[in-house]
């Protein structure tokens, strides 16, 4: 069983309900205003009960808002989740007692439940007459079933798991400080492969106890905080000074050791990244900027994390949050808090130890972070998703390698046929922080708040039954689009479309598999014609006919097949470009009328082979073709 993969998907899933919680928040913080003073006690009343209410039933929406997140938001499997969690609630709390509580991990099993039975039994076939009850209309069935078993076990060992849950929770809250720091390092450490939202579910929503004034008992370091228990906060406030000043630290560290010319560039994405991490406490889009270059640098920056935690703890500081600990929920939870201002003084000091620390490390370590290398200069994504996307999707090993595909805040979550089919030079290519690949197919690939929007144009892709041919570089070197090459033939597209390449060395390779239906005498084009009839021209430098073929030999001759990346012909780089205009290679489509779409990755450094730069998808109508070199 692939554990890892499951639980990644478990960590995605837990994401839909949690976006719940700041709606009470803001409804506690609203309440907690002082409307008595302008007469409307009651409306202040109102908010506090609104807001209280979604804390006493956190456990049923973690139970529908699992299901649905395992499910793609199959709406039979969240109904089912609910259903089973009232069926479950109303017996347990009958037959043990209203003090009776699983709380959110009891929400969690119960959708895991319902998940689990809507894969299992979403084909079933029944015969005909009872057809009705068959396929995802079983799973209510099922799940009432299953509900029922879960209630008698519940029942019977239900004393003994309170017995556990409680020693569980005294001891780790009994190792103090230290407890938060372990609590602080290894939430860190989880962050790359997304599974730290299983850890920090049993933090936030089952660690410790505390009981309201009305009898009610609440579970969690997170709703206890909301509750009013003044020993909660403990596993949430030593996160502020992290994500409202270490992590900006970091971004502006970054733009500090950015070359000149990309500094421009660099600023505009990480000041964005930094008041992302400052105001909400989305922290991954920095981090995974140092992450996959200087691993031992996130090794250090967990370890400060965790002693952010530590030192809240020793100076009695409790602060809560209901997203993450962003500035909006410093300010709206501020209100709970106790000693909570002495995070500011905390932050500021970090903020100045981070940004002087990885200034020195990135100066002194030569850390290829982005700006520092031509290879890591970002590239504008506005408006460019809807044609990178497709190069993506051949670069994870095309539609017949994806088995799911989900997305986060800053990661494509994919579960792949063969993760060996990954193209992780073209991924990073065409934009990737990253790839962490967790086994057994389960791969992440991190794009940064792009993700969603990625996501859901391969989900296009992936649902369309469309013909697209995919293209490789055909050289090592700087890819250019075809309107920059300094000739106004092959620049106006009279000839063709496609793009262009400056090359670094003197080899040209197939970008394509196909026939070789032309080799000019003087070795300098190549025309190949590809099984759907596409006919691609290699055109190596400009003006290099008046050569003869001098300095040129070629490795293949005409009616010969080629498959991608198999050497064409071998050129002296320094002799041509001494005796030609220029040393820009285009390759372009000829028969433009058979193509309905183009897609053209990053124009930036290509390697020999390398593949998904260039894409297009071919009309229906389009079927082989005649050659039009000759």
């Amino acid at each position: 069983m692939n554990w890892m993969g499951n639980l990644q998907q478990l960590g995605r899933s837990l994401m839909l309900p949690t976006i719940t919680i700041p709606v009470a928040a803001i409804m506690l913080c609203l309440g907690s205003l002082p409307w008595g003073d302008i007469n409307m006690s009651r409306f202040g009343e109102i908010l506090l009960f609104c807001g209280n209410t979604i804390f006493t039933y956190l456990p049923m929406i973690f139970a529908v808002g699992v299901a649905l997140g395992l499910t793609e938001s199959a709406g039979i499997a969240g109904m089912s989740a609910l259903i089973g969690h009232v069926m479950f609630i109303q017996a347990t709390r009958h037959y043990l007692g209203q003090e009776f509580h699983l709380g959110v991990p009891g929400g969690i099993l119960i959708g895991l439940i319902a998940a689990i039975l809507y894969h299992r039994s979403k084909h079933i076939q029944l015969p005909e007459y009872i057809q009705f009850f068959g396929g995802p209309r079983m799973v209510p069935l099922l799940m009432g079933l299953a509900i029922f078993l879960l209630s008698i076990i519940t029942i019977e060992i239900g004393p003994y798991m309170e017995a556990f849950m409680e020693t569980l929770s005294t001891t780790i809250l009994g190792l103090g400080g230290f407890g938060t720091f372990l609590y602080g390092v290894i939430h860190r450490l989880l962050v790359p492969s997304g599974l730290h939202h299983v850890f920090n579910n049993f933090f936030w929503f089952q660690l410790g106890a505390y009981e309201k004034p009305g009898g009610e008992m609440i579970y969690g370091d997170l709703p206890r905080y909301f509750a009013g228990d003044p020993s909660s906060g403990v596993y949430m406030a030593g996160l502020y000074p992290i994500m409202m000043f270490a992590l900006p630290a970091i971004a502006l560290a970054i733009i500090q050791e950015a070359r000149e010319d990309l500094k421009p560039k660099i600023r505009a994405t990480f000041l964005t990244a930094a008041l992302a991490s400052f105001l909400t406490g989305v922290t991954e889009p920095i981090e995974f900027a140092f992450l996959f270059v200087a691993p031992y640098l996130f090794i250090g920056h967990a370890i400060l994390s965790g002693l952010a935690m530590w030192i809240a703890y020793s100076l009695n500081i409790h602060h809560g949050f209901s997203y993450s600990a962003g500035a909006i929920d410093f300010v709206i939870n501020f209100h709970l808090s106790h000693n909570g201002w002495m995070l500011i003084p905390i932050g500021i000091a970090y903020g100045l130890l981070y940004y002087f620390f990885f200034r020195w490390a990135i100066r002194t370590f030569r850390i290829p972070t982005p700006g520092r290398e031509e290879g890591s200069k970002l590239e504008e994504w506005a408006g460019d998703i809807p044609y990178r996307s497709p190069l993506i999707l051949q670069a994870l090993g095309g539609k017949d390698n994806i088995k799911n595909i989900e997305a986060c805040i800053t990661r494509l979550r994919l579960t792949l046929v063969n993760d060996k089919m990954l193209d992780i030079a073209s991924l990073k290519h065409l934009g990737a922080a990253g790839v962490i690949r967790l086994g057994g197919g389960n791969v992440q690939v991190v794009f940064g708040t792009y993700s969603e929007l990625i996501r859901e144009e391969i989900k296009k892709v992936l649902r369309k039954d469309i013909h697209q041919v995919l293209f490789n570089a055909p050289m090592q070197g700087h890819m250019i689009p075809l309107e920059e090459v300094p000739d106004k033939i092959f620049a106006g597209k009279l000839v063709g479309n496609g793009v262009a390449f400056m090359p670094d060395r003197g080899e040209l390779v197939a970008p394509i598999a196909g026939k070789i239906i032309i080799l000019y005498p003087t070795l300098h084009a190549i025309g190949i014609q590809t099984e759907e009839g596409l006919e691609v021209l290699l055109h190596i430098g400009i003006d290099t006919a008046q050569l003869q073929g001098k300095w040129f030999t070629a490795f293949i001759k005409e009616g010969d097949m080629v498959e991608a990346g198999q050497l064409l012909v071998r050129f002296n780089l320094q002799k041509v470009k001494k005796n030609c205009t220029s040393l820009t290679t285009p390759m372009i489509i000829t028969n433009v009328d058979k193509v309905k779409s183009w897609s053209f990755a990053p124009y930036k450094s290509v390697k020999k082979g390398q593949a998904s730069v260039m894409s297009v998808v071919l009309k229906p109508e389009a079927t082989g073709g005649g050659n039009v070199f000759g």
